[in-house]
């Protein structure tokens, strides 16, 4: 199950409603924003118009299809381009994107358009930190070429002058640092001590050992080795170094090994540049994109991190149990109520997940409306996920105070507990979110647990719905047919077609196998129309060998077929085709379909009837008929279901109750002037009890099961002579 989205508009509907002021307006929004946080060699003027053009990249790659979000990765680019290179200005126009762009562009707070903000957002900063960092890397490279010149100045110092070397040296906004190849620090320049927060003096009494930082990688000190080895010119890593007040500071160190003219390593050189913003905001936009902006609960993607790596590293006992959640009728709350409304609903159940699971080894996310995840590492097993659904559906079970609305949500939740090993997180998801539908189908507020049976039956089922088209194309489906006996002399007054299906693995299935389905997926309409030429065609056989004798052929039809808009168009036309009378075609309705067309028109039902069809109500008696308006009805004949036979199948021991029922049946079908069939009849104690009451005809093994065209042939043929 997945949570209600709403379906995103078209992009010729959305660009009818973002217009060239709503676009204009977040410009100057943008711009008022973004004045002050970086020196730009433009008036606020061409800051506004600059970004005019940029918001309409934005805009149309927001709301184009199919969606894309590279346009905006070029928006960040060239925000730096022009000088917004500062951390202010990134992260005023994230917030910025966020937090106004749907609302200037009065475009909704729908999920699918966060999700594509969301999407913007990751594209922009991308772009912006990949150019910021290619400009760094750019002033970093002139200036190592200034440090290297410099190098050249201090082995000739004798013969050149170093005043140049020391300008660069002192006023280089990036710290240097100068060591010899024993680790001593010799030189360092101010934006160094800056940096690290110490006196430049402090620092020259310093070893490059005493740098160390406690959440150094190995590879760091490795390269370094390798650098005053000799077997390496250079490095570039990401390092921390602590400041005597406690704070860490993230760098990018660059280190450059200097040789004399004979080769000999003299000193090594540091680059250092101070990144620790830029960290942070990295961070910053990890943990947006990583944990769900309304209820600041880990979302899908830090979720199936989390799960992916739980699968990775595991012991060959470890056990996982998921606890897939969706809210009950959350979707008239948010519908009737307001979008605020289910916002705060939603934070509301997210602080009580939170509270109830808690654990280094449990994770609750947000995965998308109103549906939630609960991850239990290191599962004891069934019970201790069990019981962390009870408690999760008693939290949400207490009334929830909103806007002055006390509100009463359930929940269903699906359980998958099982061994870690052999598992993947696609199986997982598949497994809960299919015992949460059934959790819901099963009457919500309530858990299901993942049963591989069950789930074995209705993939089967799927599966043999999947192949029906196909089996239709391919012929694969047969009629037979069961004779309809007149009580009083025997003969065959009629036949019912029976559809059955000749699977090729599955062997020969019956339509309590394959109906539902067949209505489930839209297919019972060409199958009932398959059906019923068949039927009529076989029908047109028995009137050309048996004259005024043959019996006429009664088709079922289910709910969905009687309600084709295409319906006697389709009867008319296999009757024409195929050449059989009309009154030889009788359809079948269950009394629960007829009577539910109380509300609609019967228009259809009246004309097959003025056409000569006979109608008729099966398995009459099961359901719950309203006899003032089945009066009304273009009905020809009752089929009194074959469950009341069962008390008459012994007439010494007939069941009164049963007897007086069916009495009652017949007495008012004929008071309507309809016929009445008797379904089920298995004994001679039913024929004669149905016979003694009143019914004109009966159905059932007493006389024949289902069988083929050709027995049934024979069959009707002995019964002639």
């Amino acid at each position: 199950m997945t949570g209600w989205t709403a379906p995103v508009p078209s992009a010729h509907e959305v660009a009818a409603k973002v217009n060239r002021t709503d676009r204009r307006r977040f410009a100057a929004v943008w711009a008022q924003a973004l004045m002050g946080t970086s020196y730009v060699p433009m008036t606020s003027a061409e800051v506004e118009s600059r970004l005019h053009g940029y918001t309409d990249r934005l805009v149309d790659a927001l709301v184009g299809e199919p969606f894309d979000a590279s346009p905006a990765r070029s928006v960040g680019v060239d925000l730096v381009g022009v000088h917004f290179t500062s951390a202010e200005s990134l992260a005023r126009t994230v917030e910025l994107i966020g937090g106004e762009i749907l609302d200037v562009l009065r475009l909704g707070d729908d999920p699918v358009w966060r999700g594509r903000v969301a999407a913007l957002q990751a594209a922009l900063c991308s772009g912006f930190v990949q150019a910021a960092r290619k400009r760094t890397l750019d002033e970093q490279e002139a200036i190592r070429q200034a440090v290297l010149d410099a190098r050249d100045a201090v082995e000739l110092a004798l013969r050149t002058s170093e005043a140049r070397f020391r300008a660069i040296f002192s006023e280089a906004a990036i710290g240097i640092g100068i060591a010899d190849i024993d680790g001593r620090i010799l030189e360092v320049n101010s934006s160094l001590a800056r940096i690290l927060g110490r006196s430049a003096d402090d620092i020259r009494r310093m070893q490059v050992a005493d740098m160390v930082h406690p959440a150094d990688p190995e590879r760091t000190w490795r390269l370094y080795e390798e650098l005053l080895r000799g077997e390496r010119e250079q490095f570039r890593v990401e390092k921390q170094f602590s400041r005597p007040s406690g704070k860490t500071v993230w760098t990018e160190l660059f280190v450059s090994l200097i040789r004399d003219d004979d080769g000999k390593p003299l000193y090594q050189v540091a680059l250092i540049e101070d990144v620790t913003d830029r960290r942070e905001l990295q961070e910053r936009l990890r943990y947006q994109a990583m944990h769900d902006p309304l209820t600041a609960l880990p979302n899908r993607a830090l979720f199936l991190d989390r799960l992916e790596a739980v699968l990775r590293r595991h012991g060959p006992e470890d056990r996982i149990a998921l606890c897939y959640m969706d809210l009950d009728g959350f979707k008239v709350i948010n519908d009737s109520l307001g979008h605020h409304v289910g916002d705060d609903l939603l934070v509301t159940v997210a602080e009580r997940l939170a509270a109830v699971v808690q654990g280094d080894d449990r994770l609750v996310a947000r995965m998308g409306g109103d549906e939630f995840v609960i991850l239990l590492q290191n599962s004891s097993g069934t019970e201790q996920a069990v019981e962390v659904a009870d408690r999760v559906l008693s939290a949400i079970d207490e009334p929830i105070r909103i806007d002055g609305h006390e509100l009463t949500v359930s929940a269903s939740i699906g359980i998958v507990e099982r061994e870690v090993d052999g598992q993947t997180a696609a199986e997982l998801m598949r497994d809960a979110d299919v015992t949460l539908y059934w959790a819901k189908s099963d009457g919500k507020a309530r858990w299901a647990q993942f049963d591989p049976e069950r789930n074995a039956n209705e993939v089967a089922r799927l599966r043999l719905a999947a192949s029906m088209p196909a089996a239709l194309e391919r012929d694969e489906f047969y009629v037979d047919y069961q004779p309809l006996i007149g009580l009083r002399d025997t003969s065959v007054v009629g036949v019912e077609a029976l559809v059955r299906w000749g699977h090729p693995d599955l062997g020969r299935l019956g339509p309590d196998k394959f109906i539902g389905l067949a209505e489930e997926t839209g297919l019972i309409v060409p199958l009932g129309r398959w059906v019923l030429r068949k039927a009529c065609e076989q029908a047109k056989r028995w009137q050309d060998r048996f004259g005024d004798e043959a019996p006429f052929v009664s088709v079922n039809l289910a709910v969905r077929q009687s309600r084709d808009p295409g319906l006697v168009e389709d009867v008319a036309e296999i009757l024409e085709q195929t050449g059989l009378a009309a009154h030889r075609l009788q359809l079948e309705l269950t009394e629960s379909a007829i009577m539910s067309t109380a509300d609609e028109p019967l228009d259809k039902l009246r004309a097959l009837s003025r056409m000569g069809v006979r109608i008729a109500i099966d398995d009459f008696g099961t359901g719950y008929s309203n006899l003032a308006y089945l009066r009304h009805l273009p009905v020809h004949e009752l089929k009194i279901a074959g469950s009341f036979m069962e008390g008459l199948r012994d007439a010494e021991r007939a069941d009164p109750v049963d007897a007086r029922i069916v009495g009652t049946l017949v007495d008012l079908a004929h008071t309507l002037g309809l016929t009445v069939t008797a379904e089920g009849v298995e004994t001679q104690a039913q024929a004669r009890r149905m016979a003694e009451i009143g019914c004109e005809t009966g159905q059932g093994y007493l006389w024949a099961k289902p069988g083929n065209p050709a027995a049934v042939t024979d069959y009707i043929a002995s019964h002639l002579e």
